[in-house]
């Protein structure tokens, strides 16, 4: 059976030095490359396209957005997230990213092997204990996306919540809207009803709980 090709990028030299010997001493497994930034992660993978690209997610540059680039030039590299994050957040963003697999360090040297082969074979790894916690938050993500879609909120009502998020009062609104007081008062009550909230402080928690408000945040200001 052919060996899977692997690479390994960490900015830890001790610790990327331990791993690499380890799969460079095991016949399974043909180690190709090493690296030590995001930077290396897109490079590495586009010089060698090692079947299974190990990464650290707290080095210099942004992973997320090496992850992505690795996506978009639809390289046949799979990748797997090697981190001491444990925050879900995190989690569900690199693999959301593309990312294959979430081992968490302190894993045992099986765990992560366990990681490389699933992902090599086309499946999605996460650390166990972790695995459960990762899926709930990503289930609840698309859930809270799949509510915010369905609003659909007309594009004066998004430009009053993106100012009402922003913190201003209804005659700021009107002010940057050229609005009335009662116009705005009227998108205030169009809010309430339709995010289902019995004042300002309810539509602004809602639409965060919603994660209404990143997506809100990239709509234009005015017509």
């Amino acid at each position: 059976m052919k060996p899977i090709s692997v690479a390994f990028v960490d900015d830890h030299p001790v610790l990327l030095c331990g791993i690499a010997h380890l799969f460079k001493s095991n016949p399974d497994f043909h180690t190709v490359g090493i690296g030590h930034c995001s930077g290396d992660v897109v490079e590495i993978t586009r010089r060698h396209q090692p079947d299974v690209i190990v990464v650290d997610l707290t080095m210099p540059g942004n992973i997320l957005d090496a992850i992505a680039e690795i996506v978009k030039d639809r390289l046949p590299t799979r990748i797997v997230a090697f981190t001491a994050v444990t925050a879900v957040e995190p989690a569900i963003a690199v693999l959301e990213a593309g990312a294959k697999g979430y081992v968490l360090k302190g894993s045992s040297e099986q765990d992560l092997i366990a990681a490389i082969c699933a992902v090599h074979n086309g499946e999605t790894y996460i650390t166990p204990g972790f695995a459960a916690t990762v899926v709930a938050g990503m289930r609840t993500a698309a859930l809270r996306r799949s509510s915010a879609a369905a609003l659909r909120l007309s594009t004066r009502e998004e430009q009053v919540l993106r100012l009402v998020l922003r913190g201003k009062t209804n005659r700021e609104i009107g002010t940057v809207l050229a609005l009335s007081d009662k116009t705005i008062k009227h998108y205030m009550g169009v809010l309430m009803q339709r995010l289902n909230a019995r004042n300002r402080i309810e539509v602004v928690l809602t639409a965060q709980e919603l994660g209404m408000q990143s997506e809100v945040a990239q709509r234009p200001l005015m017509n």
